[in-house]
């Protein structure tokens, strides 16, 4: 526990602590809560079916995505100001500083589902407004957290070997976000260069962020197979790895839909095409990595796992999956993708309500507000 002087020489840091202690393990993790429950809403309305009632209670989950994102954004301003040297510590601790690219994650997800779902309360201009904003302050903070997180691992962390974790995929996966929530944006866009230089620009962070992915994948899957599975509390994070398949299924398919008229009929047909050539096959593997997580999953509750924040990770990469999953039912027709998108959306659902549950039990019991217990360090196979 930290130890501050009490007398009135004070410096302005040390009271401000003392009004905050509730926020010095606030960390960047919880932006996952807001990424996480925005998606709900944008997921619920991209499904191919109509369910009756399911857009307003998208709109609920929206407003919930909303007041969330402004609570956490005030909780962590707050843990800078009053906690700067712990905030300096999860900056230079490769467990936690993948996080930051959350914050890019949670703007975006909340200002897409600002266009799709908010403007039904807020009309289309007050939406528009909110996303442009929050996209481009997402997507310029998650383009930065792709550059400076792995600079700080090659540079300031000492990461030991075979001890990758899907957690390093959060900082490099925000572009790839930018990239599927950009479509959006387009059309709002005068017709010509400026529709045209989105769309490619969607598409350049689309590669930034998927070379990024297959760069960091193979020892993710070589960690997990010489060192066995992750420690119990982690385990949830395997679900991470979905994030990049299912949003990059979603940004072809978003983009294959806003190509023609924003550049030219030869390359807006061959963008449709990829959608479909590119989708399928990553959507397959998506399913192959949520079974083999899955398994993990029941393996690590079996063996004694606990709730912890790392179960909102459940939620967002599941949910992308699930737009990916209706872009390719749009595209190619196929009844099978339908139903898939439903299956998916109500595991969504699913893990949100339980890790909501428990995310609000933890609040109100100061549990998840204290210092985090130290995982025991895992040397061999258990059953």
């Amino acid at each position: 526990m930290a130890i501050f002087p009490q007398t009135q020489q004070s410096p302005a840091p040390y009271s401000a602590a003392l009004r905050l202690p509730h926020l010095r393990y606030v960390g960047p993790n919880w932006y996952a809560t807001v990424m996480g429950t925005a998606i709900v809403a944008s997921a619920g309305v991209a499904l191919p079916v109509h369910v009756p009632g399911l857009r307003g209670a998208c709109t609920v989950v929206w407003a919930l995505a909303t007041i969330m994102l402004a609570a956490v954004l005030t909780a962590r301003t707050g843990h800078w100001i009053a906690h700067r040297d712990q905030a300096r510590t999860h900056l230079l601790d490769p467990a936690v500083a993948p996080f930051y690219g959350c914050l890019s994650m949670a703007l975006l997800a909340v200002g897409g589902s600002s266009m799709v779902v908010g403007r039904d309360v807020i009309g289309h201009r007050a939406a528009l407004a909110v996303d442009v904003v929050l996209y481009t302050a997402g997507t310029v903070i998650g383009l930065a957290a792709a550059v400076a997180i792995p600079y700080l691992m090659v540079v300031r962390h000492r990461v030991e070997p075979g001890t990758a974790s899907p957690v390093w995929l959060l900082p490099v996966v925000a572009p790839m976000v930018s990239a599927a929530l950009g479509p959006l944006l387009v059309p709002e866009l005068p017709a010509g260069q400026w529709q045209e230089a989105m769309l490619l620009a969607c598409y350049a962070m689309f590669g930034l962020s998927l070379l990024a992915t297959l760069v960091m994948l193979p020892l993710i899957f070589a960690r997990l197979v010489h060192q066995g599975p992750l420690p119990l509390a982690l385990t949830p994070t395997l679900f991470l790895v979905l994030g990049p398949l299912g949003q990059s299924t979603t940004a072809v398919n978003q983009l294959a839909d806003v190509a023609p008229g924003a550049i030219p009929a030869p390359y807006a047909s061959g963008f449709e095409a990829f959608a479909v050539l590119y989708g399928v096959p990553v959507m397959g593997f998506a399913l192959m990595w949520l079974a083999l997580a899955l398994a993990l999953v029941v393996r690590a509750v079996r063996n004694g796992m606990t709730f912890s924040m790392t179960w909102w990770g459940f939620t967002f990469p599941v949910g992308t999956c699930v737009t990916g999953a209706a872009g390719l039912a749009r595209h190619t027709g196929l009844t099978a993708y339908t139903w898939l998108a439903v299956a998916l959306y109500m595991l969504l659902v699913t893990a949100w309500a339980v890790a909501g549950v428990r995310t609000l039990r933890g609040l109100l019991s100061g549990a998840l507000l204290a210092a985090p217990q130290a995982p025991a360090p895992v040397t061999a196979r258990t059953r």
